[in-house]
């Protein structure tokens, strides 16, 4: 036994989130994402098995998922951008708002039950998922991107929902890119940048948040940050994330809107169940 958990149960952790790492690597560079999209429900059925309560379950799966990102993110951001896919100058736009939407972000996660979590994270990916499956230019905006303060407005409202969801960023900016008339490459390029910007001040937040629960979360946790699980995934997933960018840029746009589309919503349908019947 270690921490009240017998190896056995340890083991079968391990060798859960591993296999999720390497899907989330690749599930990263293909969509743009920083892979929270897997993590989260993953992580959530693995500590649901391990009887973590349900007051901080949700919590944990989020903050241990944003630290997961941060080198997912970071090797899905430098593969795009060796392929000159990066809109740079949009992810400088939004650097200063998105952080600022990430502090508050953790501020309220940090006094939210952990039902809302879980309906904001299927209520993001059904509209998102919804997008993409339609493919249609009705979604569309504009020809172009916005000006500098509704982009800076954007960046606030990327940063604010992503830390609530545990994830990267691409979803949302996928979101808003396609719906200016950018391309998804263009579009999964920009949005793996985002993933950097959010997931290390997001992650540091959870940590701070979650320490006065320590005592409610399991061993190996460092505030609402599973340790054990960012030792296992976030290895694992590098070594993915290079693929799936490699990958994106070999499909058709219209063919990954429709993966993409399917993913969100099949990981919707989950979390609204979960809220259901935790």
């Amino acid at each position: 036994m270690i921490g009240g958990v017998s190896i056995v149960e340890l083991a079968l952790f391990a060798v859960a989130l591993a296999a999720a790492g390497l899907a989330t690597g690749a599930l990263a560079g293909l969509f743009g994402v920083g892979g929270g999209v897997l993590i989260v429900p993953v992580l959530y059925e693995v500590f649901r098995a391990l009887g973590v309560d349900d007051s901080v379950r949700t919590h944990l799966c989020v903050g241990t998922s944003l630290a997961i990102i941060i080198p997912t993110s970071i090797r899905s951001f430098q593969g795009h951008l060796k392929k000159g896919a990066v809109d740079v100058d949009a992810l400088k736009v939004w650097a200063a708002p998105v952080v600022i939407g990430v502090i508050a972000g953790a501020f309220v996660a940090a006094h939210a039950p952990g039902a809302l979590l879980k309906l904001v994270f299927a209520a993001a990916l059904t509209v998102n998922g919804a997008k993409m499956l339609a493919g249609q230019d009705a979604w569309r905006i504009s020809a172009e991107m916005p000006g500098k303060t509704v982009m800076r407005l954007y960046g606030l409202m990327i940063g604010f929902l992503s830390t609530l969801m545990g994830i990267g960023g691409g979803l949302f900016g996928n979101l808003l890119m396609s719906m200016h008339n950018r391309p998804i490459h263009r579009a999964v390029a920009t949005s793996s940048g985002l993933g950097v910007l959010i997931s290390i001040p997001a992650a540091i937040g959870y940590i701070v948040d979650g320490l006065p629960h320590q005592r409610e979360l399991p061993w190996g946790s460092l505030g609402f940050v599973s340790l054990i699980g960012f030792a296992v995934v976030a290895p694992m997933s590098t070594l993915t994330a290079r693929f799936g960018a490699a990958l994106a840029h070999r499909y058709s746009r219209r063919r990954l809107e429709v993966l993409y589309g399917l993913f969100q919503w099949a990981m919707a349908i989950r979390f609204v169940w979960a809220t259901i019947s935790p």
